[in-house]
């Protein structure tokens, strides 16, 4: 009875503590940040284009249309060794300029590389006109060459390509869906998000720090909770997070986005409740078909493994990062197809989108292209362990999890404990 008074206690002063936030940041233009989540400028207009030309760099590049009507080029990886091995960019020799005449902005093509692997990729100016984790098409005005990437990752190791590669390497780029990532590119051209509570009028205390439970199907009643970072005054949302972690008698934390050295320099930390719980510090991009970030994954899931719960998972936003390994538990777990899609959703719905210095709700077209990322960002990360999730809908999504994290190095034994201790 004592536990259950002190922690309402505790939630009182929370409140208080967010009024007395939200009535000192109300007015204070300071305290706003207009963010595109993407980190792009504006998507640069869609143009169309009759031209049939292809220009020729070093090698010779054939463009043709497939017996369905499908425009598609033939030509070969470029020579780049430097940056596939040290960017883990791979160069296509094709001179953008002649490709934007074929294929415009917001097209998704297939990209086949011969002998190595196949990807359905958007084509988009620059890193910023995908989410993190995310595969593009890089193509820029005035460059000898288009470029297949991954957003914070190494595409070459996502399609294979290792140092035992021989060139020349051929490639395919055909047309996927012509169009079919427009809404997405206009849909990130219109988010924006704040750093102070008084644009969020109509999220609570938890909203706002993007703190919550994880309540999909076959998840434990206080088991597993997500949260942007109690820890780093970044967007100005951890001492809030910490405190409803302690409420919530958290006694482990994921953290996905620190090292211990940088975590211990954060002001505030060393008071913190954070600091007297268990953690493991993974400090991974969100690079979630590569190698480091499987490794991460491994690791933090061992972590609870060897720990007692209440757990929670956080990055800095509890977005991407956050999103991905919550999304993987919850598959684990047995929730459906849609309880994943409405929970990656949910966060994005506590930081987007401020107009006007004001939070407003998405809308339904928008909620459901987010929707999308995270099918995209597991349907890749998992194709890569060889597990096919393609039809996400009606994919077993606990079976697959449980083949993925076997692929990444889990033990039956491990994976087992993990899912008793989440129940």
């Amino acid at each position: 009875m004592t536990s259950f008074f002190s922690k309402y206690l505790r939630k009182v002063e929370l409140m208080v503590t967010f009024a007395l936030l939200l009535a000192a940041c109300s007015n204070d233009d300071n305290g706003f940040v207009s963010v595109n989540p993407v980190g792009g400028e504006s998507c640069a207009a869609i143009e169309e284009s009759s031209s049939s030309d292809y220009a020729l760099s070093s090698s010779v590049v054939a463009s043709s249309s497939s017996a369905d009507g499908l425009v598609s080029i033939s030509t070969t990886v470029m020579e780049d060794t430097l940056e596939i091995f040290a960017f883990g960019g791979v160069k296509i020799d094709v001179v953008a300029d002649s490709f934007l005449t074929k294929f415009d902005y917001g097209d998704v093509v297939t990209v086949m590389i011969a002998g190595y692997d196949t990807v359905d990729v958007p084509v988009v100016a620059g890193y910023g006109y995908v989410f993190p984790g995310e595969f593009f098409l890089y193509v820029s005005e005035g460059l000898n060459y288009i470029k297949l990437e991954a957003r914070y990752g190494q595409m070459a190791e996502v399609v294979g390509l290792g140092r035992d590669l021989k060139f020349p390497i051929d490639v395919i780029v055909q047309m996927k869906e012509k169009g079919g990532y427009v809404d997405h590119l206009e849909n990130l051209k219109s988010l924006s998000i704040a750093n102070y509570p008084g644009a969020y009028p109509d999220l609570s205390i938890e909203e706002f720090a993007n703190f919550r439970m994880v309540r999909t199907t076959g998840m434990g009643e206080g088991v597993l909770y997500r949260s942007s970072s109690p820890i780093d005054p970044a967007i100005y949302r951890n001492a809030i997070a910490d405190s409803l972690a302690e409420v919530a008698g958290v006694k482990t934390f994921v953290n996905l986005a620190d090292e211990l050295q940088y975590a211990e320099e954060y002001k505030g930390f060393a008071e913190s409740y954070y600091a007297t719980q268990n953690v493991v510090y993974l400090n991974v991009e969100p690079a979630f078909a590569n190698t480091p970030f499987k490794e991460g994954l491994v690791k933090g899931l061992r972590y609870m493994v060897e720990h007692e719960g209440p757990y929670l998972v956080h990055c800095t936003y509890g977005m991407d990062r956050t999103g991905f390994t919550i999304a993987v538990l919850e598959a684990l777990m047995g929730a459906t197809a849609d309880e994943i899609k409405a929970d990656y959703a949910t966060t994005h719905k506590n930081f987007y989108n401020v107009v006007d210095g004001k939070h407003v709700d998405l809308t339904t077209k928008q909620v459901e292209l987010l929707q999308a990322i995270i099918v995209r960002l597991m349907q890749n990360s998992f194709k890569t362990a060889g597990v096919d999730i393609s039809d996400f809908e009606n994919a077993d999504l606990a079976s697959a999890t449980e083949k993925y994290l076997l692929a990444l190095g889990m033990e039956k034994s491990e994976i087992e404990v993990l899912k008793s201790r989440l129940k």
